[in-house]
């Protein structure tokens, strides 16, 4: 027997499941990576625009150790070495200003949505 000669109440569950399986799939797109480079004792961008569950990689081209801290704890590289480079996933939304903890004058932002 074929799909279509089934019962009238089969092919309902049938097409029922189909569309609850489609309908259950993520729409989300895959996470993007995104890179901010230390060089110059600055972080390139600047400000950088992230959505939740990104990841961010910096990239330390200097000649001394930096850090990526953000103000109010939401992460911290710690150390990153000369030629170095130190990653996170963006978790929770907002505007989070950061800076290296070496080297006060040089701060950034990361927005993530």
């Amino acid at each position: 027997m074929t799909p279509l000669e089934a019962p009238s109440a089969l092919r309902s569950i049938a097409l029922l499941a189909f569309a609850l399986g489609v309908a259950a799939a993520p729409l989300r797109a895959e996470p993007a990576e995104h890179t901010v480079v230390i060089d110059g004792m600055a972080y390139q961008p600047a400000t950088l625009h992230v959505k939740r569950g990104d990841r961010v990689v910096w990239v330390n081209r200097d000649l001394v150790p930096h850090t990526a801290t953000a103000r109010r704890g939401a992460f911290d590289s710690g150390n990153i070495a000369a030629g170095a480079r130190w990653a996170t996933t963006a978790t929770q939304a907002g505007t989070l200003a950061y800076g290296c903890t070496y080297h006060p004058g040089m701060t950034a932002t990361l927005v993530v949505e």
